[in-house]
């Protein structure tokens, strides 16, 4: 069943926001554990509904094959495109996506918490995107970037470096952050609809002090606090 497009809430017009945390890394002691579980303890604090996927806890599973499915449009060739399509009109999605697309419908406000490996997403969150982000349910029939079938709602990238900001400057060794992360933030999201925040950059946490994370982390609460007010960003910014 096709998703509805709705508007963002405006807080002053419901208590309740739904939140939808995709967190993508193999160790829960992590910083990126420790940004996630602030995320959790804020939202929730608020009075927000808080979900969260956690991918290697829950050991999705990334591959991207028949598995997907409990329907066969055509048991010779595997098209994906055309597999999703058939099962998004035939409730055909395997219970696992059928449950992480659900979460991804209900929520008013997606962020993907992760670390920048490679110049991209993990293979596990990139993974979820392949599998979720199903044609015929998601996208399709002239449904994309405006009117997409996510439009209204927001999402928000929060994640690690290994490096320092000089590194991600657009005359740094790594090149411009902002051209790294157009694949996923307009790729990905806008590609469905959504509208894309200001990304959290928490940069290398590993080298940093104990005083200097726990100022990432509290700037982290600080603007949960108040991210449901944020406009989001020009869509030709990303």
């Amino acid at each position: 069943m096709p998703t509805i497009a709705r508007p963002m809430p405006a807080l002053g017009e419901i208590a309740r926001v739904n939140i939808l945390i995709v967190h993508s890394h193999p160790e829960p002691a992590s910083f990126n554990g420790a940004l996630t579980r602030a995320a959790v303890a804020s939202l929730g604090e608020a009075g927000h509904q808080v979900e969260v996927s956690d991918l290697y806890a829950m050991r999705f599973r990334p591959a991207s094959d028949r598995s997907n499915f409990v329907t066969v449009k055509d048991a010779a060739y595997l098209k994906p495109q055309q597999e999703e399509t058939y099962a998004a009109e035939h409730a055909g999605f395997a219970p696992e996506l059928e449950a992480e697309m659900r979460k991804l419908e209900a929520c008013d406000l997606l962020i993907f918490q992760f670390p920048l490996w490679w110049f991209g997403l993990p293979a596990m969150l990139k993974g979820w995107v392949d599998r979720v982000f199903a044609a015929g349910r998601f996208y399709g029939g002239g449904r994309v970037y405006a009117t997409g079938v996510m439009r209204g709602r927001r999402a928000v990238l929060s994640f690690t470096t290994g490096g320092p900001a000089a590194s991600y400057a657009a005359d740094g060794p790594h090149g411009d952050i902002a051209t790294l992360l157009r694949p996923i933030q307009r790729g990905m999201l806008h590609f469905i609809g959504f509208d894309a925040l200001r990304p959290q950059i928490s940069w290398g946490p590993a080298r940093a002090s104990a005083a200097e994370r726990d100022a990432m982390l509290a700037a982290w609460r600080a603007r949960l606090a108040s991210i449901f007010d944020e406009p989001p960003m020009p869509p030709g910014s990303y």
